[in-house]
């Protein structure tokens, strides 16, 4: 049998462990041997594994080894066709339509924040998945547990993107981005000419969750009319489920395992004031987020409101996350008109400058 290729082996494995939302340390265990065993030659890779001194190499652990030595022996390894075999239930017919409909995501994190991933591997994963544009939108600087963004280290990232774009297939674009905190008076966290200068931008709430009704509004009714704000994202802030104990999840360096109850918030003048000022509402397609909620999709709906289904993907395999998101919003029946990603990158670009 032919020899498959080993580092497509581990980096698949990889990624159907985070899609999974399978614990940190597996998936970790899986991307280190593929960046060891890929800055060596393929001749020495198949003579370690022949002569079983694999594991002497930083990274590669028994797993691992045994799963190279699957591969270069021609065969499926095993861990991997367990995977593939407990994959998921197939979509219903219209959370399929939605999902065919999407051409990108407008919510990701790399290591420049809180993800476990270079921006580079966001980028080709997102390639793979059959993406035309992905939207990288690190958090801003007040968010120190996720290692937010100060205006110097957006700065490189926007001189980073467009080198990675120069290295990308031709047809795919990364988009500039910031997942940017609505403060406690309503104002975005980060300098005015750096959001303008930003393809796409996301606000989210990740303070002050347990605010009271009516002082949560107002902060959110201040940020929806900043006309840098393009995406609300996850409304409520609320957790549904926790991660395993002990686990933070593939990439997610800052989150603590825990369930939150949903902020509280006039949804109303919040969804009314998005289909004014043609803010779209996100719908965060994180399991243990499930924000917002379907009440607050169809409410939203009913307003007139547009959304984004993303992924606030922290590592590769979660962008494959869509398919919940979609399953959600065929629930509550929403269009496919309605929803901004499935816009291609140029009419997404020119309704975010344009709100600008």
């Amino acid at each position: 049998m032919s020899a498959r290729d080993p580092i497509a082996d581990l980096r698949r494995i990889a990624f159907l462990l985070e899609r999974a939302n399978e614990a940190t340390y597996r998936v970790r265990a899986f991307r280190s041997a593929a960046k060891t065993l890929g800055a060596l030659p393929a001749a020495e890779v198949a003579e370690r594994a022949r002569t079983g001194k694999l594991t002497e190499l930083s990274g590669v652990g028994d797993v691992t080894a045994r799963c190279v030595a699957e591969s270069l022996a021609g065969e499926e390894p095993v861990y991997l066709r367990r995977l593939l075999a407990t994959e998921g239930t197939d979509l219903d017919e219209a959370a399929a339509k939605l999902r065919d409909a999407l051409r990108g995501d407008c919510h990701t994190h790399s290591d420049w924040s809180d993800g476990g991933s270079p921006i580079e591997e966001m980028a080709l994963a997102a390639v793979e998945l059959g993406h035309e544009y992905l939207v990288l939108t690190d958090h801003s600087p007040r968010l120190k547990v996720a290692r937010g963004l100060t205006a110097e280290r957006l700065r490189k990232q926007l001189d980073h993107v467009a080198a990675v774009n120069e290295a990308l297939p031709k047809g795919f674009r990364l988009l500039t981005g910031i997942e940017v905190d609505i403060l406690a008076d309503g104002s975005l966290d980060q300098d005015e000419d750096l959001l303008a200068r930003l393809d796409v931008v996301v606000g989210s709430v990740h303070s002050g969750l347990n605010d009271d009704r009516a002082k949560m509004t107002r902060r959110m009714l201040t940020a929806i009319a900043n006309p840098h704000l393009d995406i609300l994202g996850h409304c409520t802030g609320r957790m549904v489920s926790s991660r395993p104990a002990g686990v933070t999840g593939p990439g997610d360096k800052g989150h603590r395992a825990r369930t939150r109850k949903e902020s509280e918030f006039d949804a109303d003048a919040v969804f009314a004031a998005c289909a004014e000022h043609d803010v779209a509402v996100e719908i965060n397609s994180r399991p243990e987020r499930q924000d917002p909620p379907k009440r607050l999709i169809r409410l939203a709906l009913e307003a007139g409101c547009r959304f984004a289904i993303d992924t606030d993907a922290h590592a590769p395999g979660q962008l494959d996350w869509q398919r919940f998101g979609c399953e959600r919003a065929a629930l509550c029946g929403v269009p496919a008109n309605r929803v901004v990603n499935t816009w291609t990158a140029d009419r997404l670009v020119k309704w975010t400058a344009g709100r600008s």
